[in-house]
C-alpha cells in the first residue's frame, strides 16, 4: 500500500485546523449545556410562581381546599404563550385528587426534600418541565401534593437562540483563523521556499554551505546537518580528484613503456632478444601493477574518503604478527632477519583491520628494500599507559634528519637511495595513521643506525 506524503505546510495546516475543529465541539458542546442551564433558570422561576400560585388559589394548605376550583392555565393555544400547562393535586401514596392531568406519585420520590422540586419527563411525545409542592393537608388528614407540568416549547426555543449565538460566531471566527493559519503559514515557509531555489539554482559541483542566518531557527539544525554533509561530499570529492589526478600522471608513463615494449617484441626476430624483451615486459607490468594497487590503497585510506565503520575491535598483537609472517618469504629472498616482539600485555586498539595490514606491509616492504643483505627488521608491539605502539626498526641505511618529514609526501623519492618505488608507501602509512586518529614519528633506529618508525594509537578502555 503506497504511503500518502504530505507536504510540510498541508501537514501543518491540517494539524491546525484538526485542532481548532476540535476547539470548536468543546467549545460548543460547554456552551450548549451552559445555555441549557441559564435558560431552564428563569423559566423554573416562572414556573414555581406559577405553581404557588395555583395553589393559593386552591387554598392548599389552609384545611379550607378548594379541590373543584378549576385554575386557568395556559393551554398552548395563545400565540404569545405556546406551552401547554396542566396540574394535578394527590395524596402522600400518589392518588390523583383533583386537576386536568395524571401527574401522581407516591411521596417516596421526594426522598426527604421539602421545598420545590424540580424533574424532566415527556408526555404524549412532548418533552416536559414539571415542579412538584408539598402542602399539609386538612386537620388529621394527610399531606397534599401539588404537580405543575408544562412543555418546554418555549425553553428550546430560547436555547436555540442562545446556542445560536454562541455557534455561529466561533464558526465564524475559525474561518477567520483558517485563513489567518494559511496565509501566516505560507509567510512562515517563504524562508525555507527561498532556500529551496537556491539549492535548484545551483550547479551540480557546488557544494558550498548553505546560509543558516536566513532560515528560522527551527530549521537551522537541518541546515547545519545539511552543511555537514555538503562538506562531507566535498572531501570525498576532492580524494577522489586526488586519486584520478594521481593515478592519470603515475600510470601514463609506466603504460607508455609497456606499449612501446610490446611493439618492440613484436618487432624482434632474433628469439633470444625477443625473450630478453619479454622478462623487461614482465617487470614493468609488475611494476605498473604494484603502482595501481599502491594507488588504489592510498584513495581507500584516505579519511576525507572513509569513515570508521569499518571499524571494529583489533589484538594488535596477533595483527603484526600474522602480517609478519606474510614478509618472511621476501626477507628470506634477501637474507634479512625478519622478527617480531610481541607486548606481553594484550594491547586491544580499534580500527580496520585491511587498512592496518596494509600500513604495516607498507612499512616492512620499505624496511626490507633498504635494508642491505645480512641486516634484521623487527616488528615490535608495546603498551604504554594511554597509548599502543606498533614500531618496525631496521639497521639499512637510515633517513637524513632533513627528509624525515618529506618522505611521507606523495611520490617523494630520496635521490641517490638506490631503490626502485612509487613513493607511495609512506604516504599510504601516514593516511592509514592519521585516518585512525594516530600519530607517527621517525628516529634513528639502536645506535643510532637503521630507522625506527613508531605508531602510536589511542588505546581502548
Amino acid at each position: 500500500m503506497e504511503n500518502k506524503v504530505l507536504s510540510l505546510r498541508s501537514h501543518l495546516i491540517e494539524r491546525l485546523l484538526t485542532s481548532l475543529f476540535l476547539l470548536w465541539l468543546a467549545s460548543s458542546a460547554v456552551g450548549y449545556f451552559a445555555t441549557l442551564n441559564y435558560a431552564n433558570r428563569p423559566y423554573d422561576l416562572v414556573l414555581l410562581e406559577r405553581a404557588r400560585m395555583v395553589a393559593e388559589q386552591m387554598r392548599l394548605g389552609s384545611g379550607q381546599e378548594r379541590l373543584d376550583f378549576k385554575p386557568k392555565l395556559p393551554d398552548g393555544n395563545d400565540p404569545g404563550i405556546s406551552d401547554q400547562v396542566v396540574y394535578t393535586v394527590s395524596d402522600s401514596e400518589g392518588k390523583k385528587i383533583a386537576g386536568d392531568a395524571n401527574l401522581s406519585r407516591p411521596l417516596s420520590y421526594r426522598r426527604g426534600k421539602t421545598g420545590p422540586l424540580f424533574s424532566t419527563g415527556e408526555r404524549n411525545g412532548e418533552k416536559t418541565r414539571m415542579v412538584s409542592l408539598v402542602y399539609p393537608g386538612p386537620p388529621g388528614g394527610k399531606l397534599l401534593q401539588l404537580h405543575l407540568s408544562e412543555t418546554v416549547h418555549q425553553r428550546q426555543a430560547l436555547i436555540r437562540g442562545i446556542f445560536a449565538y454562541i455557534v455561529i460566531p466561533q464558526l465564524l471566527l475559525i474561518l477567520i483563523a483558517t485563513g489567518v493559519v494559511v496565509y501566516g503559514l505560507k509567510q512562515g515557509m517563504m524562508p525555507l521556499e527561498r532556500l529551496r531555489h537556491e539549492v535548484a539554482k545551483r550547479q551540480r559541483d557546488d557544494l558550498s554551505r548553505l546560509d543558516e542566518t536566513k532560515a528560522p531557527e527551527e530549521v537551522r539544525p537541518l541546515i547545519d546537518a545539511v552543511n555537514n554533509l555538503l562538506e562531507r561530499l566535498k572531501q570525498a570529492m576532492q580524494a577522489q580528484k586526488r586519486f584520478i589526478a594521481d593515478a592519470s600522471h603515475q600510470l601514463r608513463t609506466p603504460l607508455a613503456g609497456l606499449k612501446t615494449q610490446a611493439e618492440l617484441a613484436l618487432r624482434e626476430n632474433d628469439m633470444e632478444r625477443k625473450q630478453r624483451t619479454l622478462e623487461q615486459l614482465f617487470i614493468s607490468a609488475r611494476r605498473s601493477a604494484h603502482l595501481a594497487n599502491q594507488l588504489l590503497a592510498l584513495a581507500r585510506n584516505e579519511p576525507e574518503g572513509q569513515g570508521d565503520n569499518t571499524f571494529v575491535r583489533i589484538d594488535l598483537n596477533q595483527l603484526a604478527q600474522e602480517c609478519t609472517m606474510l614478509w618472511v618469504p621476501v626477507a628470506l629472498e634477501k637474507n634479512i632477519d625478519l622478527g617480531f616482539e610481541e607486548s606481553p600485555f594484550p594491547v586491544q586498539v580499534r580500527g580496520d583491520s585491511t587498512s592496518l595490514i596494509e600500513m604495516l606491509g607498507n612499512l616492512i616492504d620499505n624496511a626490507i628494500r633498504y635494508t642491505p643483505t645480512g641486516g634484521h627488521v623487527t616488528v615490535k608491539v608495546n603498551y604504554t599507559p594511554g597509548a599502543a605502539m606498533l614500531c618496525v626498526e631496521d639497521n639499512g641505511m637510515g633517513v637524513e634528519p632533513q627528509y624525515r618529514e618529506r618522505v611521507f609526501e606523495r611520490f617523494y623519492r630520496i635521490l641517490g637511495s638506490g631503490q626502485s618505488g612509487s613513493g607511495l608507501g609512506l604516504a599510504i602509512v601516514a593516511e592509514v595513521v592519521k585516518r585512525h586518529g594516530a600519530e607517527i614519528t621517525l628516529e634513528p633506529g639502536s645506535n643510532g643506525k637503521g630507522t625506527l618508525i613508531s605508531i602510536h594509537f589511542p588505546i581502548m578502555a
